[in-house]
């Protein structure tokens, strides 16, 4: 399985939170890959920036060092995003649906 993982994700595994659970480190154990978008990177750099998130100043090392794949925002990406369901507000989370629509990627988030 190709495994996109939400925003959180990469974060509560970088700091062995407690509250990744159980089944959350079972399915990442098994992807075939595990990939971080871009979008979340930006995602957790506005949320640092604006002293939401304490985050590692060298979060992109930490990620590649955990193995996780990048994925790059694209235009398809971006006009899908645009077309969801006015349901979906969070842009971030919009991208992250969009992206895994169009690259047939499995997703790992608490929103489900």
């Amino acid at each position: 399985m190709r495994l996109l993982v939400d925003t959180h994700i990469p974060l509560r595994v970088l700091s062995d939170d407690p509250r990744l659970n159980p089944k959350d480190r079972s399915v990442l154990l098994y992807a075939q890959e595990t990939i971080v978008s871009a979008a979340s990177i930006w995602e957790i750099s506005i949320k640092r920036a604006l002293g939401k998130l304490k985050a590692s100043e060298n979060l992109l090392e930490h990620v590649k060092a955990a193995g996780y794949l990048p994925l790059s925002v694209t235009w398809v990406h971006a006009e899908t995003a645009g077309a969801l369901s006015p349901h979906h507000a969070d842009p971030f989370d919009r991208l992250l649906i969009a992206q895994t629509q169009y690259e047939g990627l499995t997703i790992l988030t608490k929103d489900s």
